[in-house]
């Protein structure tokens, strides 16, 4: 599988990931899964929001395990901040519940998505891969679920989008991942991230989840 940016074909890029939590067992298992992973390597260990941020501008990862409640703040509040430090990092929150309140004002923050602490080791793997390649650490039917809890503005968006956009924002809306885009508007997984990146650029947004609640919020595209 060709890494981030990775032309196919080649050895696939090491990700870099930064693990921000401060359960020490937890960590230590989530770092030794990902350790084990040729192409995966834990860059920083963290277990605060400001060692989040210090880690953050220091080891530039590809993709942060973010707990939700750290001892000081809320790990979502701050996905902004460590947005601002490093714009393309991934985001992924780890959480222990999966109230809908804050799955929405992560999606609405930045993130990539989420994992909730009860799920397998190699769901947290899998996840880490799906972040650094783009695609929403999120289930199609979860998706579909929060769109109608987004904000909506009154007013439409000064952004203009092309047809295709459009189209690919409309799927992404569905939960589709590149893949499922790419076959069903026959064009290549290479041109729907292309496309997703155009969205993501002209919206100010960090990951797809993020595309759609601006997109949501903006009028671009309607709540499931």
């Amino acid at each position: 599988m060709s890494g981030p940016g990775t032309p196919g074909g080649s050895s696939p890029a090491v990700v870099r990931v930064l693990l921000v939590d401060d359960h020490q067992m937890l960590a230590a298992s989530l770092a030794q899964a990902l350790q084990s992973e040729p192409d995966l390597r834990v860059v920083g260990q963290g277990t605060s929001i400001s060692e989040a941020r210090d880690l953050m501008a220091s080891t530039a990862p590809d993709v942060v395990l973010l707990d939700h409640r750290l001892p000081d703040g809320d790990g979502v509040a701050a996905i902004a901040g460590l947005h601002a430090i490093r714009p393309s990092a991934k985001i992924v929150v780890l959480t222990a519940t999966t109230s809908d309140r804050v799955l929405v004002a992560a999606m609405e923050a930045g993130a990539a998505g989420f994992i909730a602490k009860t799920q397998r080791l190699d769901d947290v793997v899998g996840g880490v891969r799906a972040a650094a390649q783009g695609e929403s650490v999120l289930s199609a039917k979860l998706i579909t679920r929060l769109l109608p809890r987004l904000r909506r503005q009154s007013g439409g968006s000064g952004a203009e989008l092309t047809e295709r956009e459009r189209e690919i924002l409309d799927l992404l809306a569905r939960g589709l991942s590149n893949a499922d885009i790419a076959q069903q508007l026959t064009i290549s997984v290479h041109t729907v991230r292309n496309h997703v990146a155009n969205l993501s650029a002209k919206l100010g947004a960090h990951s797809k989840l993020e595309v759609l609640s601006i997109a949501v919020r903006e009028g671009l595209v309607d709540r499931i």
